[in-house]
């Protein structure tokens, strides 16, 4: 009975599983692993199973460890080849050995239904902004999120609000992702997230090699599919 008094306590989401991008340090600050905690947990209370990068270190991990203390599935998505160098010991959940990063990356996308990042390094760089072009050409119009943990991302929020003021972003694609210093905060906005920018590829099969014939657009309008 307490079982059941918990489980219709818990919250609800739309998303039945969520990918979350971090980096295999823990990083100098406690606040990183604190928060990387927190949002495992905070997956947990809302009833979100976890996709993320396999490994078994760093804030991958806590992220991974504390999602499958609370019950709810895990599943790592690792390059053979990283195995030695992410995963020590005993990894949690299921584990899933792919050929190459982009395998990996592709995977991950396909379990998923919207996109978290945490603090971490050019991977988790690399990762974060892949999804947020997909998002800008149509691939997915799922939600992504910035973890932005006592302030890390300032600086790569500051450097896309300069790209938008300098005409290399539409001001609507800086839409595209939100962000918010707490687990908690974020998917509520996650949760809220509605796609305001142009699915101007929405039509493109991207799994066929044939290209369709491609028209410019008129002189002067901003070209949402253009990520130069």
């Amino acid at each position: 009975m307490e079982m059941e008094k918990l489980e219709k306590e818990m919250k609800q989401s739309k998303f039945k599983k969520i990918c979350v991008f971090c980096g295999s340090s823990p990083g100098k600050k406690s606040g990183y692993k604190e928060a990387a905690v927190e949002l495992g947990k905070e997956l947990v209370s809302r009833n979100i199973d976890l996709v993320y990068g396999g490994g078994s270190i760093g804030l991958m991990g806590l992220v991974s460890q504390a999602v499958y203390s609370g019950g709810r599935h895990v599943l790592g998505v690792i390059p053979r080849t990283l195995m030695p160098r992410e995963i020590t010991g005993e990894t949690v959940g299921e584990v899933k050995a792919v050929a190459d990063m982009h395998q990996r990356k592709a995977e991950m996308a396909k379990h998923s239904d919207a996109f978290i990042a945490l603090p971490g390094g050019y991977g988790t760089l690399e990762e974060l902004l892949e999804v947020i072009a997909w998002s800008q050409l149509g691939i997915h119009d799922k939600p992504v999120g910035l973890l932005n943990v006592d302030g890390y991302y300032n600086s790569l929020l500051a450097f896309i609000d300069k790209a938008v003021e300098e005409g290399f972003i539409c001001p609507n694609a800086r839409q595209i992702f939100v962000s918010a210093p707490t687990a908690k905060e974020l998917i509520n906005k996650l949760e809220d997230y509605f796609p305001s920018q142009e699915n101007v590829a929405s039509k493109l099969n991207w799994e066929k090699e044939e290209i369709e014939e491609y028209i410019p657009p008129p002189n002067g309008r901003c070209h949402q599919a253009s990520l130069t």
